[in-house]
């Protein structure tokens, strides 16, 4: 099946750097048509918002709920969209308690970390709508195109045009080709869309491009982090025992806590219905693997529950969870870069009419939001002086 509509430029996934770059590309006078291809449900990618279908009317960031901002190079492209967004009411401050436990709990205090430290960011609304609300802030003409639950699979470049092949069959052709996602450009491709050759190599081979070879080399020796996040969705009755007001509470397990109860953070998220709802980031690598080999999920629930229930033992704020309405799991297989940042010369191959974004670039920001648009900022200006 191939989609009747030709488009200027397909963007592969629908994550904070997709959605960055089209409305800064379409702000900055792009006419052009775009098509944001995403194998998720909607936008948003590693910071979206579980809409759950049989806990109706609950909405639960399971990635990313807000965002750090430090622009300590003072990027006034970064600088001016950051504003923008505050001055629309897309994001706000985030004014969050944050606090990191130690095993005395006696000895909770404010602290910093990669993903807190210096201006904290949250959405408006949900994280989903975060991701959606940046694009329709310029996307005035309707210039943009989404096609969900859509996988590529295959890449081929002919004729100076793209086509991209889904795991459905649907095909789409454009001009121009980011990938925000880099799955197709990593190893791990082979296994998740049980292939016998990574898609970008597939398409371009070896020694066409200096560029395409020095990414694909790179990016294949970038490291991720896997996690789980575990969502609780809690009683009518529970509550928190002071009468904290904010919408997000974020506790997060020093390095001696979270190898004992194998939890990195946890967040607590209050619904519009005044519920609060439950948030669980592992990376531990043991404790996902037990979860993955445990056949029993009830018992390992509990397991989760008796763990939640030792850490907030004699807590100030927090009540122990005695019983709860459901528990779903979300897998991240890649939740974040780490280790090698792709250097960012790489960004654009104006040969194959082909460029990147995403935070796995070595930008400010790497492996957090913050990076995702700085990449995508750049990217659009790029593309802008040579188009």
């Amino acid at each position: 099946m191939i989609n009747d509509t030709f488009y200027d430029i397909a963007i592969i996934g629908g994550g904070i750097s997709s959605c960055v770059f089209s409305s800064f590309h379409l702000k900055n006078g792009y006419q052009g048509r775009i098509a944001i291809i995403e194998n998720g449900r909607n936008l948003g990618g590693r910071s979206s918002t579980r809409n759950s279908i049989s806990n109706s009317g609950w909405q639960l960031n399971h990635g990313s709920p807000n965002f750090n901002i430090c622009n300590s190079n003072n990027n006034q492209l970064l600088k001016a969209f950051i504003q923008e967004l505050l001055d629309s009411k897309i994001i706000q401050s985030d004014p969050s308690d944050l606090i990191e436990l130690y095993e005395d709990p006696s000895d909770q205090k404010i602290i910093s970390c990669d993903f807190h430290s210096c201006k904290n960011y949250t959405s408006s609304s949900s994280m989903t709508d975060l991701s959606r609300n940046i694009i329709n802030h310029n996307n005035l003409k309707n210039q943009v195109d989404f096609f969900f639950r859509t996988l590529i699979v295959k890449l081929k470049y002919e004729n100076n045009y793209w086509i991209l092949t889904s795991k459905n069959g649907y095909k789409f052709k454009a001009k121009f080709l980011v990938c925000s996602s880099n799955l197709i450009l990593h190893k791990r491709s082979l296994d998740i869309l049980k292939i016998n050759q990574i898609p970008l190599r597939d398409a371009i081979p070896i020694n066409n491009d200096k560029k395409i070879d020095a990414i694909l080399n790179l990016l294949n020796k970038q490291e991720y982090v896997q996690r789980l996040t575990f969502l609780i969705y809690t009683k009518s009755n529970y509550s928190y025992k002071d009468n904290y007001k904010n919408r997000f509470r974020y506790f997060l397990l020093n390095n001696l806590l979270e190898e004992k109860f194998k939890f990195e953070r946890i967040i607590f998220q209050k619904q519009i219905n005044n519920q609060i709802g439950i948030v669980i980031h592992t990376r531990d690598k043991k404790f996902i693997t037990e979860y993955f080999q445990c056949k029993n999920k009830k018992k390992f629930k509990n397991i989760l529950l008796n763990k939640f229930n030792q850490i907030f033992d004699e807590n100030s704020y927090i009540n122990k969870l005695i019983d709860y309405q459901d528990i779903s799991i979300m897998i991240w297989r890649a939740s974040q870069p780490s280790g090698l940042g792709i250097p960012e010369n790489l960004q654009v191959c104006d040969k194959f009419n082909i460029a990147f974004c995403g935070d796995w670039f070595d930008l400010e920001g790497f492996g957090r939001i913050e990076g995702a648009i700085l990449s995508a900022l750049k990217l659009s200006y790029k593309i802008s002086s040579l188009y």
